[in-house]
């Protein structure tokens, strides 16, 4: 997938608090980081919101301190986390805006993006709750490529709460002998 620039007019619900958007109906849930794994399942995850005919969420998570912050200095990085999220929230909507490209036609459906504060992990199997299915790339961001099946889509398939989808990579393309 290429990049492609952000669409400003989709707007990207921040959830600062670690907690997944709730009291919305059953959709399909794509978790997206920004790697060509979650782009191509997020182009699978639309697909199965239009034939369902369900609402798409679309969740990037970010986890600015992963062991946490001494004390004294959540106050000081502040700045720095509002500006990681505002990163990711432009890097979602451009995600979504070159999976939207890359398709045969324009995505018709409810859509709706979400940036959460805290661990991928929990946060993914939290926001699972309730939803027809959650759609993950086979590997994200995490740099193990000789792994089948990255932590993230590992732990959706043992844990989530809905039905999970774990799209792998489409196959290369094959050399044309002449």
């Amino acid at each position: 997938m290429t990049s492609a620039s952000p669409d400003p007019s989709v707007p990207v619900v921040l959830s600062v608090l670690g907690r997944p958007p709730t009291g919305r109906p059953p959709g399909v849930l794509a978790g997206c980081d920004g790697s060509d794994g979650s782009l191509w399942a997020l182009d699978r995850a639309m697909t199965e919101a239009e034939r369902f005919g369900l609402p798409l969420y679309v969740l990037a998570v970010v986890n600015p301190a992963p062991a946490g912050y001494p004390p004294g200095m959540a106050e000081l990085v502040q700045e720095s986390v509002e500006t990681l999220v505002e990163s990711m929230a432009d890097g979602l909507r451009r995600a979504v805006a070159a999976v939207q490209r890359a398709r045969s036609g324009p995505y018709e459906g409810a859509l709706s993006l979400h940036v959460v504060l805290g661990n991928v992990i929990e946060v993914l199997l939290a926001a699972s709750a309730r939803q027809h299915t959650l759609v993950v790339g086979t590997r994200g961001n995490g740099g193990f490529d000789r792994l089948l099946l990255g932590s993230v889509s590992s732990a959706a398939v043992h844990h989530a709460a809905c039905p999970v989808l774990v799209v792998p990579a489409p196959p290369l393309p094959q050399p044309v002998a002449s």
